[in-house]
């Protein structure tokens, strides 16, 4: 049976500091989560019911154990997570500074298994079968992982729902002009964009978010889904359905995982056969609730929580 969605990308042990609004010198203690945003992803999807698996690399230790070990607690197939011999399992730290500051700081040296994603070794099969599809922009920041994202999108060729993750990670590119081409051949692939307005000026050079929908819409995608932080979300689809939808409120812990929850429910939505705005709204809330709460992958909502604070208009 195809999985609802097949997710590639980064994956790691976030160290996420239990004190909030203290720096990470003063830090005592830290909590140890599952994380990686295409990972997030696929967690977020599982906790809504979805049938999910993910495309990564650990390394050969027992922080990439825990990662398997997590994964299956989430029921997230592990069967493309493989060891790299020799590379450190990836580590993240955060800063926790409510509502709007939250320092991260990547520890992938000297380089992430997930970018030793080979083209070789991948199951295509599996991958054009997916309902959904999702790579993410840090996936095109080095080599082998470029081409294999590169070459599991040409030979998935948009069928199903194909969606790039923009995911622009300043630290992973030596600027935005070097990331500009690979975005532009991973847009042609893809059915769905989605990414904040950092991420649609790196795609496409334009930032108000009108333009930018439809910059992404002239690159080849069907659907384009810009996030505009304080003012909400944006999605344009090529038949020229629009829906902007306000941010839920909520009181916000940390901001970090917010983006993955969309992602899962964002495809949730896109498999249910939701409208358009239905989907933003339910995308949106299930960002406020995992904004509401400290750790990323085990705060993924259900769908009954979701729908409480779709109706409620708030996260309480």
């Amino acid at each position: 049976m195809a999985y609802d969605l097949i997710t590639m990308g980064r994956i790691g042990v976030d160290l996420y500091p239990l004190q909030t609004g203290v720096p990470l010198p003063q830090v005592t203690s830290f909590g140890k989560f599952l994380g990686g945003s295409a990972t997030n992803v696929a967690v977020a999807a599982a906790r809504l019911g979805r049938r999910t698996a993910v495309i990564t690399r650990t390394g050969d230790d027992p922080f990439g154990t825990y990662l398997h070990e997590a994964l299956r607690g989430f029921g997230v197939d592990d069967r493309w997570v493989t060891p790299v011999p020799g590379l450190p399992t990836p580590v993240t730290f955060c800063e926790v500074f409510p509502p709007d500051d939250f320092p991260l700081y990547f520890y992938r040296q000297p380089k992430a298994p997930d970018l030793e994603i080979d083209a070789h070794e991948l199951d295509l099969d599996a991958i054009r079968d997916a309902r959904v599809f999702w790579v993410t922009g840090t996936g095109l920041s080095e080599e082998p992982s470029r081409t294999a994202t590169l070459a599991a999108l040409a030979h998935r060729a948009k069928s199903g729902t194909t969606v790039f993750d923009l995911d622009w990670r300043p630290m992973f590119w030596t600027n935005p002009d070097a990331a500009r081409p690979f975005y532009e051949e991973a847009l042609r692939h893809t059915t769905v964009a989605v990414g904040n307005l950092d991420e649609v000026e790196v795609a496409t050079g334009v930032r108000e978010p009108h333009a930018a929908a439809r910059a992404l819409l002239d690159a080849g995608v069907e659907l384009a889904v810009v996030k505009q932080g304080p003012k909400g979300v944006l999605a344009v689809s090529r038949e020229g359905v629009t829906a902007e939808v306000p941010p839920l409120p909520v009181t916000v812990l940390n901001g970090l995982g917010a983006g993955d929850a969309f992602g899962g429910c964002l495809v949730h939505g896109l498999l249910a056969g939701w409208d358009l705005e239905k989907t933003m709204r339910h995308a949106n809330a299930a960002g406020a609730i995992v904004a509401s709460r400290l750790e990323c992958s085990s705060a993924m909502p259900t769908p009954d929580e979701i729908e409480a604070a779709v109706t409620a208009g708030a996260v309480k």
